[in-house]
């Protein structure tokens, strides 16, 4: 179930922004972490890899917190929340380096961890704006 984004703040989830997601390890402790993203209308994706703590915290939790301030406005924040639904691999790097691109980043070439590349596949099940 995806819940509608509140009227007015559809722009943040459409541009290059980078949010905070916030999630539990699996020792009970908060970490959040900064994270570049693209939103398809249901779901947020993100890329990350296999070894790091945020993808083992939403393998032991899939619950999170996605926080999103606008930079030319940042008492306009937009949190989104929700579950991890799957995982999907990324060993070509193709996800990642379109998220470069969006960003504008301006580096060439695949991580040295491309092999552990996968794509983050978070439904959005509730909004809360700010």
């Amino acid at each position: 179930m995806t819940s509608k984004v509140p009227a007015g703040f559809e722009d943040l989830l459409r541009r290059p922004i980078v949010g905070v997601l916030a999630t539990v390890t699996p020792h009970g402790s908060p970490d959040q972490t900064p994270m570049r993203f693209t939103w398809d209308g249901a779901h947020l994706r993100m890329s990350h890899t296999i070894p790091r703590r945020k993808f083992t915290s939403l393998q032991a939790n899939p619950n999170y917190s996605f926080l999103i301030t606008d930079p030319d406005a940042p008492s306009r924040v937009l949190e989104a929340q929700g579950w991890l639904v799957t995982v999907e691999g990324d060993e070509r790097g193709s996800f990642y380096s379109m998220l470069n691109e969006w960003y504008g980043e301006t580096e060439n070439g695949l991580p040295a961890d491309v092999d552990d590349r996968v794509v983050l596949l978070l439904d959005a099940t509730r909004f809360i704006a700010k």
